[in-house]
């Protein structure tokens, strides 16, 4: 019963939100905060039990199903392994995180944005937890709508450009899902007698039919266009610019991270033969999507569109991770969703900070931070070096393993792919140099810089005399921010200074999917 909980008090947290707005408005943050606490507390005796004794279905830490829809073996069925297990905690501790940056910055139809927030975590907290292909297919769905409000409503300037934009990419894969999971389980009938939708089931059968690589293709694309993988990212930097803070930080931390855990729990072990014939186009596919990620980040004058390019290029990795079929490498795909979904969207914490204080993310518009700035700045160090792989970081210990593993397997690919942690270097150190180092700048829409009229007296934006004797300087960290932002600092640190334990909880689950992809 902890599985369905787990999704229910979100779903329920998300409606009582809504509902609560009419009688308080700090009711529903408030709400929201203790639906995701609540869950975490219903997951701390997995996280502390014994992990020997934690194996109770054989790799299965919890197992439970229900009937659905019995005419078809449909079930509600749930399960809990070591890596949905991380990849649920990464959920609901970045959803506290996304709360942490909703609670100034949201101050419109409270109700309904905790209603979208908490309901789309649901959906991805589903997508982990979903043992029935059908039943996957319903969050996979569930967690995309609520999204699509996040920034249609809340978002910036373009915002429904961009929901749009996100709307129709995010659906037509999982149009193409459907298709896939209906000729996936039609064919297993054909092949065993046994009309069943239960990832179980059907892992224990693999088709052998010459439909197996088209019915694979269609998983494929629905996941990379999720990751996102080029060239299906388009839609990602356009979402990022104009959502809100909140929505930014659960797409870069967990949204993205359902492409990954697709591939590496669906189509590797469903389709071992498929796989390792697609693998040379997805090695390709992986290594130019980390060259260009990286290429575009460099080019952008907007800090978010920067680390959405960036969220290209790191999650690249996780495709060549995928397809490398090395077990090293697989540990490091793990590793890269952990510390990618944590150092990203601190880093997208740290610009909608920056965005609230001076209303303005232009590059060319900041400058000299760390002077007015200086503990926001130093945050921001640490995070966009951990963006760019420094050793003793999460990041770095993560995408290590995937190069050495893949080189391992394909070395040519590993090799290129490692241009991308000196094209990462590069654009990084531009984005700390011309926002926190230099003369100071504060644009003119900073407090009493702002223009109140087409003939005001305004002295010249972005210098530091045109402040002075002003309330422009705007207030460095509070409590809670800080709080925040070093939390998910010394998850890096543990990941990067000592990952072994992780590891050591992975290898049993990764060893047997990498058994059945081979």
């Amino acid at each position: 019963m902890i599985l369905l909980w787990l999704i229910l008090l979100p779903l329920m947290g998300g409606a009582l939100a809504w509902y609560a707005e009419r009688f308080d408005a700090r009711l529903p943050a408030w709400i929201a905060l203790v639906s995701l606490l609540s869950c975490l507390g219903l997951l701390l005796p997995e996280v502390l039990a014994d992990p020997a004794a934690g194996l109770r279905y054989g790799l299965w830490l919890q197992d439970v199903a229900w009937e659905w829809i019995p005419r078809f073996n449909i079930q509600l069925h749930l399960a809990l392994d070591n890596i949905s297990l991380l990849l649920v905690l990464l959920t609901l501790l970045m959803g506290l995180v996304a709360l942490s940056s909703a609670w100034e910055e949201i101050v419109e139809y409270k109700g309904f944005f905790y209603f979208n927030f908490l309901w789309s975590l649901a959906g991805i907290l589903g997508v982990f937890l979903a043992m029935d292909m059908l039943l996957f297919f319903l969050f996979w769905e569930v967690m995309l709508v609520p999204m699509y409000f996040l920034i249609a409503i809340w978002g910036h300037e373009n915002r429904r450009y961009a929901a749009i934009k996100f709307f129709l990419f995010t659906q037509a894969g999982g149009l193409l899902m459907l298709l896939s999971i209906i000729a996936l389980v039609l064919v297993h009938y054909q092949q065993t007698g046994l009309l069943s939708f239960d990832y179980q089931r059907l892992l224990a059968a693999p088709i052998t039919s010459a439909s197996a690589r088209w019915i694979c293709l269609g998983f494929i694309l629905a996941f990379l266009v999720k990751l996102p993988a080029f060239p299906f990212h388009s839609w990602l930097p356009d979402a990022h610019t104009q959502a809100p803070t909140p929505a930014s930080v659960i797409l870069a931390a967990v949204l993205l991270k359902t492409g990954g855990y697709g591939l590496l729990r669906f189509v590797l072990p469903l389709f071992p033969s498929a796989s390792h014939y697609f693998a040379p186009l997805m090695l390709t596919l992986a290594v130019i999507g980390i060259v260009y990620g990286a290429v575009m980040a460099f080019s952008q004058t907007d800090m978010k569109r920067l680390v959405a390019y960036s969220s290209v290029s790191h999650m690249g990795f996780v495709l060549l991770g995928c397809f490398s079929f090395n077990l090293l490498a697989l540990q490091g795909v793990m590793l890269q969703m952990l510390a990618h979904g944590v150092s990203t969207s601190a880093l997208f914490v740290l610009v909608g900070m920056v965005q609230h204080r001076l209303h303005t993310r232009d590059l060319n518009k900041l400058g000299g931070l760390w002077q007015c700035l200086p503990r926001l700045s130093a945050m921001g160090l640490f995070f966009a070096i951990a963006a760019l792989g420094m050793p003793g970081l999460g990041n770095f210990v993560a995408e290590f393993l995937v190069l050495l593993g893949g080189f391992e397997q394909h070395a040519g690919f590993s090799i290129l792919a490692a241009s991308g942690l000196v094209l990462g270097a590069i654009y990084c150190l531009r984005m700390i140099s011309q926002s926190f180092w230099g003369q100071l700048l504060l644009p003119r829409a900073a407090g009493a810089l702002a223009s109140t009229g087409p003939d005001s007296q305004t002295p010249p934006s972005g210098t530091l005399a045109a402040a002075a004797g002003t309330s422009a300087i705007p207030a460095d960290l509070n409590a809670r921010e800080a709080m925040t932002l070093a939390m998910m600092a010394l998850a890096l640190l543990g990941l990067g200074l000592h990952p072994q334990p992780l590891l050591s909880e992975l290898n049993a689950v990764l060893s047997a999917l990498l058994e059945a992809a081979s």
